[in-house]
């Protein structure tokens, strides 16, 4: 398996700290990032903390968001959708392969459900390869829980991680990079576009789980192993 250089990018939030842990856990070397370095310091010490042990381990720092990017052979936008545009227009993304599990959720008393983009005609990685064109961006890790990503298991071999882009070389980093969570390769769904179905498809899991109590994903049947 090829080892990468990660920039997190909300990697102070719950999903790009378990999304750190697990890429560091399986030896890649995760550069997690911030508004301000000094808050991302203590999310990395934390995530090493958790590392110790673990054989062939990554190493895990913390960076201001530009400088956690400057390195990096992939750059993950874990971040909320509010604020998502401002804060890739400011990253040096230029020739890197960028990977957006951006959600663009809303809620209101009926629960969550997804918010249109360009009048249902665009996604967050979308347009996150719209603003950095220089980047190849891919969408990819939406579905898992945060939750289980900081759990104790090895791999969360009960689910599948989908992986939409336009290329074929920046889906294969991503689907790589699924063995790092699941324990197999992700599984490639197609064109960018279809990050429109696989962002919103979050509100129904959280559905879901608000219903059985439980930290559900998605496991895609009839393939070969």
């Amino acid at each position: 398996m090829t080892s990468y250089r990660i920039a997190v990018m909300g990697g102070t939030g719950p999903q790009g700290k378990g999304l750190a842990y697990r890429f560091a856990r399986h030896g890649h070397d995760v550069v997690i990032g911030s508004r301000a370095a000094e808050k991302a310091v203590p999310v990395a010490e934390e995530v090493t903390a958790r590392l110790e042990g673990v054989t062939g381990a990554g190493t895990v720092s913390g960076a201001a968001n530009a400088d956690a990017c400057a390195d990096a052979d992939v750059v993950l936008l874990a971040v909320p959708y509010d604020g998502h545009d401002e804060l890739v227009a400011a990253l040096p993304l230029a020739g890197k392969t960028v990977v957006s599990c951006v959600n663009p959720l809303a809620f209101d008393k009926r629960g969550a459900h997804g918010q249109v983009i360009d009048g249902g005609e665009g996604s967050a990685a979308e347009s996150a390869q719209r603003i950095a064109p220089d980047a190849t961006v891919v969408g990819a890790f939406h579905h898992v829980s945060a939750v289980n990503l900081w759990g104790d298991a090895d791999y969360l071999d009960h689910e599948d991680i989908l992986v939409v882009g336009d290329s074929v070389d920046a889906k294969a980093v991503a689907i790589e990079l699924a063995r790092s969570v699941t324990g197999r390769d992700g599984i490639d769904a197609g064109k960018l576009r279809l990050a429109r179905q696989l962002e919103p498809l979050t509100a129904v899991l959280i559905s879901i789980n608000r219903k059985y109590k439980v930290h559900s994903g998605i496991r895609i049947t009839g393939l070969e192993d």
